[in-house]
């Protein structure tokens, strides 16, 4: 097994923290980041408004209803991917080994450290430091031997917090966790883990591991070792956004027609997705699959890049046009994406694109 120092930093409300730093009078109040409408979702909420319920990914309407008295404000995310920068130029200062996941959060691997520090505590609380003092916002910082156990520490102790799982404390941390916080569990597999009895941890340990290749097929296997605080995975610092989107199948099958609406959500919670990223989407790309489970994608990059979740979702709905199938189809499934993915400061007019059924 090799032996790493893993470092997870996950900065705190980061959105909303940088409008409260950037306009004084937000201060202290319940910030919810988002554009006001039926079809918009919350970008992030600021710990004022959360105490409320009010959580990212959530309806702005329903957050609206949560928290009457919360400001909203429009999300800027040249400014945010502007701090992001800023705030890996320190986690830089320690380690190349660093694996951005969004613009607030990201791996570092401080096994072999450039800074001169001798722990991975160290580091961390040096990197929060700087965070603190040079630009004026909160981070909170996970240490532990792998990605996995690095990122629920990160968690263990927010807002700005520090929390450290070492090698020796994995044998007594991990029994009493629920089963929803390991990766990959969400509410399928949660609930396919209580018909046999597991809810913490200590209860999936307790399962062997032909029952859970039986069960799980190849996941089985990395259930097996997440419960027993196993992750072989290493920091990978190339990774860049290739695409991102969102997707929903009907309950039932509906007509082209109705999916308007749908779109507009879609088109919504995958641009405040593309939004968490430091690169820019140029090309959209419509989604769909007919009641007979036939794939069809349409696609189209505008000479510029799509610079709000309105222009995503007017070229989305756009696409629709596009789709040459009688009126009598029936889909099951439509999504709204991003793809063709570049640095922020690479110019130039792309041709038009049209795809083709798949």
């Amino acid at each position: 097994m090799i032996t790493r120092k893993i470092v997870h930093v996950d900065m705190d409300a980061f959105y909303a923290s940088v409008e409260q730093r950037d306009e004084p009078s937000l201060r202290g109040k319940p910030v919810v980041v988002a554009w006001r409408g039926a079809r918009s979702v919350v970008c992030a909420a600021s710990y004022e408004a959360r105490r409320f319920g009010v959580r990212s990914a959530m309806p702005a309407v329903r957050a609206e209803r949560l928290c009457p008295q919360a400001v909203f404000v429009p999300p800027d995310f040249a400014r945010y991917r502007a701090v992001s920068r800023a705030v890996r130029e320190i986690f830089l200062k320690h380690t190349e080994l660093m694996e951005p996941l969004s613009l607030d959060e990201a791996y570092l691997d401080v096994t072999e450290s450039r800074s001169g520090l001798d722990s991975a505590t160290a580091i961390a609380e040096a990197i929060r430091a700087e965070i603190r003092e040079r630009l004026a916002l909160t981070a909170s910082a996970g240490v532990a031997p792998n990605k996995f156990l690095a990122k629920i520490a990160s968690d263990w102790r927010k807002p700005d917090g520090l929390f450290v799982i070492r090698p020796r404390d994995i044998e007594a941390f991990m029994p009493a966790l629920p089963v929803a916080r390991l990766p990959g569990v969400g509410k399928v597999t949660q609930a396919r883990l209580a018909e046999l009895g597991v809810e913490t941890v200590a209860d999936l340990q307790g399962l062997p591991l032909l029952q859970l290749e039986q069960r799980f097929g190849r996941y089985g296997q990395r259930l097996f070792e997440l419960a027993r605080g196993i992750d072989e995975r290493p920091v990978q610092p190339d990774r860049p956004t290739q695409s991102i989107s969102a997707e929903d199948t009907f309950a039932t099958d509906v007509p082209l027609s109705a999916l308007a609406p749908t779109i507009t959500r879609l088109a919504e919670k995958t641009w405040t997705a593309a939004g968490k990223t430091a690169r820019t989407g140029r090309t959209v790309v419509l989604k769909l699959k007919t009641s007979d489970f036939r794939n069809l994608t349409r696609s189209y990059t505008p000479n510029t890049p799509p610079d709000s979740a309105a222009e995503l979702t007017r070229i989305a709905q756009s696409l629709c046009e596009r789709v040459a199938l009688g009126p009598e189809t029936r889909y099951r499934l439509v999504g709204v994406g991003l793809h063709n993915f570049h640095e922020p400061d690479e110019a130039g007019p792309q041709a038009s694109l049209f795809g083709q059924d798949d």
